[in-house]
């Protein structure tokens, strides 16, 4: 498989995930211009919007609950600035339609869900979102928690992370691909990448122990990284910044991750 899916040149539709590539996690990227429209349809999957950039009016329904709207939503323009970004969840079977109000870039985040769980629709506000500071020194970076595994959803899991120019990111390396809690959770995921600016580059691997995977790409602005198991650190070069949002999706939603022994030394500089 290659884990490296490159951005589209042309339409609304930035980068997505074919179809049944992961069990878990699905996600496609878009762009809109002011006055387009983008159809959403949750199907038998949970759902989770994310307003990369611009303005837009979220409207639907779901099952048993009616119709939902949110107007005029959005503060921040690119996913450079310091800002946590507005965010949607729907619960399987939403329809939903997304209109732009200005040039707009969002992510639908997508996994498995159950309906009897009894989750709405629900506008998750920038101010509810946890920000912290990972790291230290070149590893440092900084984290926004868009809907981490305590707030509601039934398998999504949904982060953004900046790292600065010339750091690492993602490192040491981790991974959670095994089903052993508490000290592991098998979790999918996947990359969307942007760069700033955006003619740059930055470098991830992803690797497991016995190397029976190990691909190293050079990723650019907007392309995606498939993250089925193993490790997957990130390196930016100098000159340039570094953004990516995060889904993950598995058999159980707990995020709980296993550093790489080899590199474990680093976590005591």
């Amino acid at each position: 498989m290659n884990l490296l899916i490159k951005r589209q040149t042309a339409g609304q539709t930035l980068v997505q995930l074919p179809e049944g590539t992961l069990e878990y996690v699905g996600f496609s990227a878009y762009q809109l211009a002011a006055g387009e429209r983008l159809p959403v349809s949750a199907g038998d999957h949970e759902l989770c919007l994310v307003l990369l950039g611009g303005r837009v009016t979220v409207t639907g329904e779901e099952p048993g609950q009616g119709a939902f709207s949110w107007e005029n939503i959005g503060d921040r323009q690119s996913v450079f600035e310091d800002k946590s970004p507005f965010a949607v969840y729907l619960p399987p079977g939403s329809q939903a339609q997304v209109l732009a109000l200005s040039e707009v870039q969002i992510a639908v985040c997508s996994a498995p869900g159950l309906a009897s769980a009894g989750l709405g629709a629900r506008l998750i506000k920038p101010d509810t979102m946890k920000r912290s500071v990972r790291g230290k020194g070149a590893n440092t970076r900084y984290v926004c928690d868009i809907l981490p595994d305590t707030e509601p959803a039934h398998s999504l899991l949904v982060v953004e992370v900046r790292t600065p120019s010339g750091h690492s990111s993602s490192y040491p390396p981790h991974k959670h691909d095994t089903d052993d809690l508490p000290h592991q959770s098998f979790l999918e995921e996947t990359y969307y990448h942007q760069i700033n600016p955006p003619q740059g580059f930055v470098f991830q691997r992803v690797y497991t122990d016995d190397r029976s995977l190990d691909q190293a790409m050079a990723v650019e602005n907007s392309d995606l990284v498939v993250v089925p198991k193993g490790y997957h650190p990130v390196s930016v070069p100098y000159g340039y910044e570094s953004y990516y949002l995060n889904v993950m999706a598995g058999p159980k939603r707990v995020w709980q991750f296993h550093n790489d022994p080899q590199h474990s030394w680093l976590m005591d500089l």
